[in-house]
Protein backbone atom coordinates (compact mmCIF):
# COMPACT_ATOMS: atom_id res chain seq x y z
CA UNK A 1 0.00 0.00 0.00
CA UNK A 2 1.57 3.51 -0.97
CA UNK A 3 1.71 5.80 2.00
CA UNK A 4 -0.33 9.00 1.93
CA UNK A 5 1.83 12.05 1.03
CA UNK A 6 -1.48 14.33 2.33
CA UNK A 7 -4.10 13.72 3.88
CA UNK A 8 -7.68 16.58 2.84
CA UNK A 9 -9.04 17.69 5.85
CA UNK A 10 -12.94 16.91 6.28
CA UNK A 11 -14.85 17.10 2.55
CA UNK A 12 -18.09 18.26 1.42
CA UNK A 13 -19.38 16.57 -1.17
CA UNK A 14 -21.42 18.48 -3.81
CA UNK A 15 -22.12 19.17 -7.34
CA UNK A 16 -21.03 22.34 -9.51
CA UNK A 17 -23.41 24.49 -10.57
CA UNK A 18 -21.18 27.65 -11.59
CA UNK A 19 -18.02 28.60 -12.41
CA UNK A 20 -16.99 32.49 -12.76
CA UNK A 21 -14.50 34.97 -12.79
CA UNK A 22 -12.35 32.36 -12.47
CA UNK A 23 -12.40 32.32 -8.65
CA UNK A 24 -15.72 31.86 -8.14
CA UNK A 25 -17.77 28.77 -8.08
CA UNK A 26 -21.60 27.64 -7.20
CA UNK A 27 -21.74 24.11 -5.71
CA UNK A 28 -24.75 22.29 -4.24
CA UNK A 29 -24.07 20.66 -0.99
CA UNK A 30 -25.60 17.06 -0.61
CA UNK A 31 -28.10 18.65 1.89
CA UNK A 32 -29.38 20.70 -0.85
CA UNK A 33 -27.65 24.09 0.23
CA UNK A 34 -26.49 25.78 -2.65
CA UNK A 35 -23.09 27.74 -1.24
CA UNK A 36 -20.05 30.00 -2.97
CA UNK A 37 -16.89 28.45 -2.94
CA UNK A 38 -13.38 29.97 -3.46
CA UNK A 39 -11.98 28.13 -6.80
CA UNK A 40 -8.06 28.49 -5.91
CA UNK A 41 -7.08 27.75 -9.59
CA UNK A 42 -6.81 30.95 -12.08
CA UNK A 43 -6.33 28.46 -15.40
CA UNK A 44 -9.57 27.80 -17.79
CA UNK A 45 -9.54 24.36 -16.23
CA UNK A 46 -9.99 22.39 -19.71
CA UNK A 47 -12.07 19.67 -19.13
CA UNK A 48 -12.33 19.44 -15.47
CA UNK A 49 -15.02 22.14 -14.81
CA UNK A 50 -17.91 20.21 -16.83
CA UNK A 51 -21.21 21.77 -14.84
CA UNK A 52 -22.83 19.15 -13.07
CA UNK A 53 -19.65 17.12 -11.86
CA UNK A 54 -19.18 15.78 -8.12
CA UNK A 55 -17.25 17.89 -6.68
CA UNK A 56 -15.87 17.99 -2.92
CA UNK A 57 -15.07 21.39 -0.55
CA UNK A 58 -13.28 21.85 2.08
CA UNK A 59 -14.41 24.39 4.99
CA UNK A 60 -12.60 26.74 6.78
CA UNK A 61 -13.67 28.08 10.37
CA UNK A 62 -11.38 31.32 9.71
CA UNK A 63 -14.41 34.00 10.50
CA UNK A 64 -12.57 36.69 8.45
CA UNK A 65 -12.59 34.49 5.51
CA UNK A 66 -14.88 35.98 3.04
CA UNK A 67 -15.84 32.61 1.46
CA UNK A 68 -15.74 29.61 3.64
CA UNK A 69 -15.39 26.89 1.63
CA UNK A 70 -12.89 26.25 -0.92
CA UNK A 71 -13.03 23.78 -4.10
CA UNK A 72 -10.86 21.04 -3.91
CA UNK A 73 -11.36 18.40 -5.95
CA UNK A 74 -13.64 17.61 -9.56
CA UNK A 75 -14.61 14.18 -10.70
CA UNK A 76 -14.07 13.39 -14.56
CA UNK A 77 -15.69 10.67 -16.27
CA UNK A 78 -12.91 11.02 -19.15
CA UNK A 79 -11.84 7.21 -18.77
CA UNK A 80 -13.26 6.02 -15.76
CA UNK A 81 -14.73 7.73 -12.80
CA UNK A 82 -11.31 10.05 -11.17
CA UNK A 83 -10.79 12.77 -8.96
CA UNK A 84 -9.02 15.78 -10.27
CA UNK A 85 -7.23 18.02 -7.83
CA UNK A 86 -7.52 21.90 -8.19
CA UNK A 87 -6.74 23.31 -5.56
CA UNK A 88 -3.83 24.84 -7.11
CA UNK A 89 -1.98 25.75 -3.78
CA UNK A 90 -1.23 21.89 -3.30
CA UNK A 91 1.25 20.98 -5.50
CA UNK A 92 4.21 22.76 -3.96
CA UNK A 93 3.10 21.83 -0.43
CA UNK A 94 3.21 17.91 -1.91
CA UNK A 95 6.05 18.29 -3.56
CA UNK A 96 8.42 19.29 -0.91
CA UNK A 97 6.96 16.38 1.12
CA UNK A 98 8.15 14.12 -1.33
CA UNK A 99 11.33 15.73 -1.88
CA UNK A 100 11.80 15.65 2.17
CA UNK A 101 11.13 11.62 2.12
CA UNK A 102 12.92 11.37 -1.28
CA UNK A 103 10.64 9.54 -3.24
CA UNK A 104 11.80 11.28 -6.70
CA UNK A 105 15.25 8.63 -7.13
CA UNK A 106 15.65 10.54 -10.50
CA UNK A 107 17.39 13.53 -8.72
CA UNK A 108 20.18 12.09 -6.83
CA UNK A 109 21.33 12.92 -3.69
CA UNK A 110 21.17 16.38 -2.00
CA UNK A 111 20.91 17.33 1.82
CA UNK A 112 19.00 20.71 1.58
CA UNK A 113 15.53 21.87 -0.17
CA UNK A 114 15.60 26.17 -0.54
CA UNK A 115 12.10 26.78 -1.83
CA UNK A 116 11.18 30.19 -3.89
CA UNK A 117 14.74 30.90 -4.26
CA UNK A 118 15.23 34.12 -6.27
CA UNK A 119 16.99 32.78 -10.07
CA UNK A 120 16.81 34.15 -13.46
CA UNK A 121 18.55 36.85 -16.19
CA UNK A 122 16.71 39.79 -14.89
CA UNK A 123 16.76 38.17 -10.99
CA UNK A 124 12.83 38.64 -10.85
CA UNK A 125 11.71 34.89 -11.12
CA UNK A 126 11.90 32.60 -8.23
CA UNK A 127 12.57 28.79 -8.81
CA UNK A 128 9.96 26.37 -6.85
CA UNK A 129 12.86 24.54 -5.25
CA UNK A 130 16.99 24.53 -5.45
CA UNK A 131 18.54 21.48 -4.16
CA UNK A 132 22.18 21.25 -3.32
CA UNK A 133 24.41 19.37 -0.72
CA UNK A 134 27.52 18.00 -0.59
CA UNK A 135 26.98 15.19 -2.66
CA UNK A 136 25.01 16.86 -5.39
CA UNK A 137 27.62 17.39 -8.29
CA UNK A 138 25.40 20.27 -9.61
CA UNK A 139 22.57 22.58 -7.70
CA UNK A 140 19.17 21.03 -9.05
CA UNK A 141 16.73 23.94 -9.97
CA UNK A 142 13.40 22.23 -9.75
CA UNK A 143 10.19 23.75 -11.17
CA UNK A 144 6.43 22.58 -10.57
CA UNK A 145 3.72 22.40 -12.60
CA UNK A 146 0.00 21.60 -11.56
CA UNK A 147 -1.00 19.41 -14.74
CA UNK A 148 -4.96 18.57 -14.78
CA UNK A 149 -5.71 18.23 -18.89
CA UNK A 150 -6.07 15.27 -20.40
CA UNK A 151 -6.75 13.39 -23.49
CA UNK A 152 -7.25 9.76 -22.71
CA UNK A 153 -4.84 8.42 -20.43
CA UNK A 154 -2.29 11.57 -22.02
CA UNK A 155 -2.06 14.70 -19.62
CA UNK A 156 -1.00 17.91 -21.36
CA UNK A 157 0.41 21.39 -20.12
CA UNK A 158 -0.30 23.52 -20.68
CA UNK A 159 -4.05 23.99 -21.10
CA UNK A 160 -3.96 27.70 -22.27
CA UNK A 161 -1.36 29.86 -23.78
CA UNK A 162 1.38 30.78 -20.72
CA UNK A 163 3.64 33.39 -21.56
CA UNK A 164 5.21 32.87 -17.59
CA UNK A 165 5.57 28.98 -18.27
CA UNK A 166 7.43 29.80 -21.48
CA UNK A 167 9.20 32.57 -19.46
CA UNK A 168 10.24 29.51 -16.97
CA UNK A 169 11.26 27.15 -19.93
CA UNK A 170 13.89 29.92 -20.98
CA UNK A 171 15.49 30.40 -17.70
CA UNK A 172 16.22 26.87 -16.84
CA UNK A 173 17.32 26.87 -20.25
CA UNK A 174 20.29 29.53 -19.70
CA UNK A 175 21.48 27.79 -16.57
CA UNK A 176 22.24 24.97 -18.19
CA UNK A 177 24.92 23.03 -18.01
CA UNK A 178 26.53 24.48 -14.75
CA UNK A 179 23.41 23.40 -12.94
CA UNK A 180 20.79 20.50 -13.15
CA UNK A 181 17.16 21.95 -14.45
CA UNK A 182 14.29 19.85 -13.95
CA UNK A 183 10.34 20.68 -15.04
CA UNK A 184 8.37 18.08 -12.89
CA UNK A 185 4.84 17.80 -13.96
CA UNK A 186 2.31 17.13 -10.95
CA UNK A 187 -0.26 15.12 -12.88
CA UNK A 188 -3.38 15.89 -10.73
CA UNK A 189 -5.23 12.80 -11.28
CA UNK A 190 -4.62 9.03 -11.55
CA UNK A 191 -5.94 8.14 -15.20
CA UNK A 192 -2.91 9.53 -16.96
CA UNK A 193 0.26 7.04 -17.78
CA UNK A 194 1.23 9.20 -20.13
CA UNK A 195 2.57 13.42 -21.03
CA UNK A 196 3.03 15.35 -23.72
CA UNK A 197 3.60 19.37 -24.09
CA UNK A 198 -0.11 20.49 -25.02
CA UNK A 199 0.96 21.99 -28.60
CA UNK A 200 -2.64 22.64 -29.90
CA UNK A 201 -3.09 25.13 -27.27
CA UNK A 202 0.61 26.70 -26.60
CA UNK A 203 2.62 25.62 -29.35
CA UNK A 204 5.81 27.82 -28.57
CA UNK A 205 5.67 25.80 -25.00
CA UNK A 206 6.32 22.79 -26.93
CA UNK A 207 8.96 24.24 -28.92
CA UNK A 208 10.54 25.52 -25.58
CA UNK A 209 10.71 22.28 -24.29
CA UNK A 210 11.66 20.33 -27.14
CA UNK A 211 14.63 22.74 -27.41
CA UNK A 212 15.64 22.75 -23.65
CA UNK A 213 15.31 18.82 -23.33
CA UNK A 214 17.66 18.86 -26.08
CA UNK A 215 20.17 21.20 -24.17
CA UNK A 216 19.90 18.86 -21.11
CA UNK A 217 16.16 20.01 -19.46
CA UNK A 218 15.14 16.87 -17.13
CA UNK A 219 11.43 16.03 -17.22
CA UNK A 220 9.75 14.57 -14.32
CA UNK A 221 5.83 13.88 -15.37
CA UNK A 222 4.87 12.98 -11.74
CA UNK A 223 1.75 10.81 -11.97
CA UNK A 224 -0.33 10.85 -8.47
CA UNK A 225 -3.52 9.01 -6.96
CA UNK A 226 -6.51 11.72 -5.51
CA UNK A 227 -8.83 11.23 -3.64
CA UNK A 228 -10.93 12.86 -1.44
CA UNK A 229 -8.87 10.70 1.46
CA UNK A 230 -5.80 12.42 0.60
CA UNK A 231 -2.99 12.04 -2.30
CA UNK A 232 -0.20 9.83 -2.98
CA UNK A 233 2.50 9.08 -5.28
CA UNK A 234 2.58 6.41 -8.26
CA UNK A 235 5.87 7.46 -9.93
CA UNK A 236 6.64 8.79 -13.87
CA UNK A 237 4.25 8.91 -16.29
CA UNK A 238 5.92 7.95 -20.01
CA UNK A 239 7.16 10.79 -21.70
CA UNK A 240 6.05 11.52 -25.45
CA UNK A 241 7.97 13.99 -27.05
Amino acid sequence: MLDWLYRYPTLYPGVLLKRYKRFFADVQLADGQIVTAHCPNTGPMTGVSTLGSLVQLSKSDNPNRKLAYTLELIQVQDNEPTWVGVNTALPNRIVKLALAKYLFPELGNYSQIKGEVVYGLDKKSRVDFLLTGSDTERPIYLEVKNTTWAQGTLALFPDTETTRGQKHLRELMALLPLTRSVMLYFINRSDCTEFAPGDTTDPVYGQLLRQAIALGLEVLPCRFDISPEGIRYLGLAKLII
